[in-house]
């Protein structure tokens, strides 16, 4: 790890590629297309691109309308505004007809920085989560963004990719290959298990790294495919570990941790800890800033591993 690049640029070359490669994909943007970076799809394929204006509702709509005539459409905007500004359309027109549409979303979570409180999409993924038959993959790096993609497209059925704004730690080289549905081993441990989606995945490896040190041996989870959740990686987790810690870019309630605590509920009780914002909004600043002031950082994972062990029955 070390290097780092842009999820959003990623979608956008990727977009292109899939472009060139079939010509039933269309593009959808609500007038941010420079920022979601699918200008490189438009100005490549102009008449396959479809600035929808700020009306975000209707963006949907068309998009369910394309996909009824066997288009595949990538739909994009911020986080904070699909499914935030549009759920009722997503939920009715795309969700429960299960229709073939590709909502992908930049600018989620604290990270939007000095955008604040208004664009800080903290609640996207527990809406999402909510709606039957909806994909949501929440990649790791750059590398699995642009496999995810491709994985989109070629899945039939409603998938849902968030996307940050800053640039991200590559935790993937080209060798890695995205397995939809499935949990990635990114370090193998007995003693508690984090698992970790987006931009938290690579302080996770790095808290992991630092507790080796320190005696404490964690295995370490990408579950970037948060629905449908690998049920088997999480109860292996548990059985094997004995303890578990989550770490996500949302609040705590509905996301990654919700998800990963609903399995173990079910299937094999054993402590679990969630690093997460909690029952608030964030203040506007810069991006490290934030992540400090509220804990989503290597040392707040860290914290938390040592927090599980007290709580872990041995």
């Amino acid at each position: 790890m070390g290097r780092t690049a842009s999820f959003r640029e990623a979608y956008g070359k990727t977009l292109l590629d899939l472009g060139k490669e079939n010509p039933d994909i269309v593009v959808l943007d609500a007038d941010l297309s420079h920022s979601t970076m699918t200008y490189y799809f438009a100005d490549q394929f102009p008449e396959r691109f479809f600035n929808c204006g700020i009306a975000e509702q209707n963006m949907v709509s068309i998009a369910a309308g394309l996909a009824i005539s066997g288009k595949i459409p990538f739909a994009s905007t911020f986080a904070v505004f699909a499914p935030g500004r549009c759920f009722d359309q997503i939920r009715v027109s795309v969700a429960q007809p299960h229709l073939n549409v590709k909502i992908v979303t930049t600018h989620s979570g604290l990270t939007v920085g000095e955008d604040g409180a208004s664009h800080q999409a903290i609640e996207d993924l527990s809406l999402m989560s909510s709606l039957p038959g909806f994909t949501i993959i929440v990649p790791a790096d750059a590398i699995e963004t642009a496999q995810a993609v491709r994985t989109a497209a070629t899945n039939k059925g409603p998938f849902y990719i968030r996307l940050c704004r800053p640039e991200g730690t590559l935790v993937y080289d080209e060798k890695y290959r995205f397995n939809l549905g499935k949990a990635n081993v990114l370090k193998a441990g007995s003693d508690a298990t984090i698992i970790a989606i987006g931009l938290l995945v690579a302080p996770a490896i790095e808290a992991a790294e630092n507790l080796e040190r320190q005696g404490v041996d964690c295995r370490v989870l990408n579950m970037s495919t948060l629905k449908p959740i690998d049920e088997t990686a999480i109860n292996q987790a548990a059985m094997e570990t004995g303890a578990i810690v989550t770490a996500e870019e949302h609040l705590e309630h509905g996301g990654l941790g919700s998800a990963v605590a609903n399995v173990v509920a079910k299937n094999y009780p054993v402590p679990v800890e969630m690093v997460a914002l909690k029952n608030t909004y964030a203040r506007s600043g810069k991006p490290a800033e934030l992540l400090e002031k509220y804990g989503l950082t290597t040392k707040g994972i860290e914290q938390a591993v040592r927090r599980v062990l007290e709580r872990k029955i041995c």
